[in-house]
């Protein structure tokens, strides 16, 4: 039988203005664009069909059997419609029981030695301390198969059930807000609020202000750059370890304004190297600088009388206005965003070796995002607070 594909200019020109109309399923789109890649009509190279397959978004196979439908009739009409089933589906060998079952096993609490269910854990788990392989395969018309097509049947259908269902036993997901009313919570949050509420002062700036560590590394071997022979940066597995040093971020979101500094530690002295830093030098001419940032330990005016003399450490504390985030509540400290922009745009997967290297790559970003005016959009305010987390609020009790 000849396997090539041979279109008219008419049958083209019918599938290319079938392909551009929009009103056709996406099904039937695939298997015009198919059928028009795989023609040979006035073209002397082959076409692929891999490439045809990666075009297309489907497999080899799925290419191959498109082209078989098509010149066993060479109907395009018929090919694109595809011919209604004459026979019913396979019934499902999967009950809702199991299907269930499987559900609650993912959600139970993992095995011990375990920390989370992973597919194969539980096509393992599911069966196997109930019945032996042998005596599962023959109850579902399996005699001969091996333990290994048993095990594979549970992971495929663990994997199509946690699917329909949208669980994800193998994720977890952090939260950062108590779970019932804490008054403390809900009194420093609307605290920050209404700080975010007010509108821009340059005599009263709004600054953030956090921290985070960083370790620092080396290489162990030179990476090896992307290059004509080379289509993706090389390096090597290990690393050497350079210690570990603090970034601390200040930001302004209404000024676009932001900077970042790494020392070696972060002590109380360190923090308050930083405050006269930012007291003498960037908003030297403001009245007050209202400063919002978490309860860490040596985030308190105390912090700065065991850095400086009492008069300097006084001249600096009168001129900040503290605001605290509430425990559990580090994501109201817009300084984050900033970190998280740091991070995922000049940290992620780098080895720096030292302070220096690291304080000019905070340097040049601080500088690239400040020419920018890159702010930060805060949308969420008392009024939602009260609305969204109304269960944090304690109930009036007279």
């Amino acid at each position: 039988m000849n396997k090539e594909i041979r279109l008219s200019e008419a049958e083209q020109l019918y599938l290319k203005d079938f392909v551009k109309n929009g009103s056709h399923k996406s099904k039937e789109i695939i298997r015009a664009r198919v059928l028009l890649m795989l023609d040979r009509t006035g073209k002397v190279d082959h076409v692929r069909y891999n490439r045809t397959a990666e075009y297309a978004g489907i497999s080899v196979q799925a290419v191959y059997n498109m082209r078989d439908e098509y010149l066993e009739n060479q109907d395009i009409a018929a090919y694109l419609t595809r011919k209604k089933r004459t026979t019913p589906p396979v019934k499902a060998k999967v009950t809702g029981e199991v299907e269930a079952k499987i559900v609650a096993l993912a959600c139970s609490k993992a095995p011990d030695g375990r920390s989370r269910w992973t597919l194969r854990l539980l096509a393992e788990d599911f069966a196997l301390p109930r019945q032996s392989p042998g005596k599962f395969l023959r109850s579902h018309g399996r005699k001969g198969r091996r333990a290994s097509y048993y095990r594979s049947y549970f992971l495929c259908q663990s994997a199509a059930n946690l699917k329909k269902t949208k669980y994800k036993p193998h994720l977890k997901k952090m939260w950062c807000i108590p779970p019932k009313q804490n008054a403390e919570f809900v009194a420093h949050m609307e605290d920050v609020l209404e700080v975010y509420s007010r509108p821009f002062d340059k005599k009263r700036p709004v600054i953030c202000m956090d921290e985070k560590p960083f370790q620092l590394l080396d290489e162990y071997l030179e990476p090896i750059s992307m290059g004509k022979d080379n289509h993706s940066e090389k390096y090597d597995c290990e690393y050497v370890r350079k210690g570990s040093c603090a970034i601390f971020m200040f930001t302004e979101p209404l000024g676009g304004w932001r900077e970042a500094h790494a020392y070696p530690r972060r002590t109380a002295c360190d923090w308050a190297l930083q405050l006269k830093w930012l007291v003498d030098e960037p908003y030297a001419d403001a009245d007050k600088i209202v400063l919002v940032m978490d309860n860490l330990n040596t985030h308190t005016t105390a912090s700065l009388y065991k850095a400086f003399p009492p008069e300097e450490a006084y001249r600096i504390a009168q001129k900040l206005e503290i605001h605290y985030t509430p425990k559990h509540g580090s994501w109201l400290d817009m300084a984050e965003i900033e970190l998280s922009a740091l991070t995922v745009q000049c940290l992620l997967n780098v080895r720096i070796p030292t302070i220096e290297d690291l304080n000019k790559i905070l340097s040049a970003w601080s500088q690239k995002r400040n020419f920018a005016q890159k702010g930060v959009s805060w949308h969420f305010t008392t009024d939602d607070a009260r609305i969204k987390l109304s269960h944090l609020y304690p109930e009036i009790k007279f």
